[in-house]
């Protein structure tokens, strides 16, 4: 049960854990994908999936090496979604993948009220989720270390929002001058898109700071912003 005086907030997470193949197939071809929904069908985990990439013969290359993991138990493809402009890459192509249901991160997510608010992204051997929770700040860290030893996953917060009533805008007030001069460049460099157009040490540069600098007004921010201080 969500905490009494909770809010939604969305939260943007960058996950790696064991036994993934996702992780492991996204980390030895130049391609990705995006996770569409995980179910158990007898006993096992079918996850649907596009998979990506800049030409044909590399999205061929990630599906002969999904069907080749020792993490698999089959794959079939679906359908063509070549010239989708909302998928990255030139090439593309739906499929089924089954694997064993320990292996997958989705139900230690969903389970502690992580719903997922868009296509889960793979990509060179990392997973980001965009989540939306109703809890409270703590609740969600609290969650988030349970999930980490659940699965012995390593799970970092790359941002926690909170709009005003659903309006969309953030609460920029409890911030600090430096904390929103940092926040809202790193906005607007597109540091918090996918992928991302801008590392954390350019921004450091950018403001002749240290990265370390950088991160740590970064995190303090994107605490703030949750709205539960």
């Amino acid at each position: 049960m969500a905490q009494e005086g909770a809010r939604g907030v969305r939260v943007c997470l960058d996950i790696w854990h064991p036994d993934c193949w996702t992780l492991e197939v996204t980390d030895e071809t130049d391609a990705g994908l995006l996770g569409h929904g995980v179910h158990e069908i007898d006993g096992l985990a079918n996850g649907r999936f596009t998979a990506y990439a800049d030409t044909v013969s590399e999205l061929d290359e990630l599906v002969e090496t999904i069907r080749a993991s020792d993490l698999t138990e089959s794959v079939w493809e679906t359908d063509e979604h070549d010239g989708d402009t909302t998928v990255p890459g030139r090439a593309s192509r739906g499929i089924v993948v089954r694997y064993n249901l320990s292996n997958s991160i989705n139900d230690a997510l969903v389970s502690r009220g992580f719903i997922p608010d868009e296509p889960v992204r793979m990509q060179g051997g990392r997973e980001r989720w965009t989540v939306i929770v109703h809890e409270t700040r703590q609740t969600v860290h609290e969650r988030l270390e349970e999930v980490r030893d659940e699965m012995d996953a390593d799970v970092d917060v790359e941002l926690i929002t909170a709009p005003d009533s659903g309006s969309g805008i953030f609460r920029m007030d409890t911030l600090s001058d430096r904390q929103r001069e940092v926040y809202e460049l790193a906005r607007r460099r597109d540091y918090y898109t996918w992928p991302r157009e801008v590392s954390a040490a350019e921004l450091a540069d950018e403001l002749d700071i240290s990265k370390a600098t950088l991160l740590e007004h970064l995190r303090k921010a994107e605490s703030k912003l949750l709205g539960d201080d």
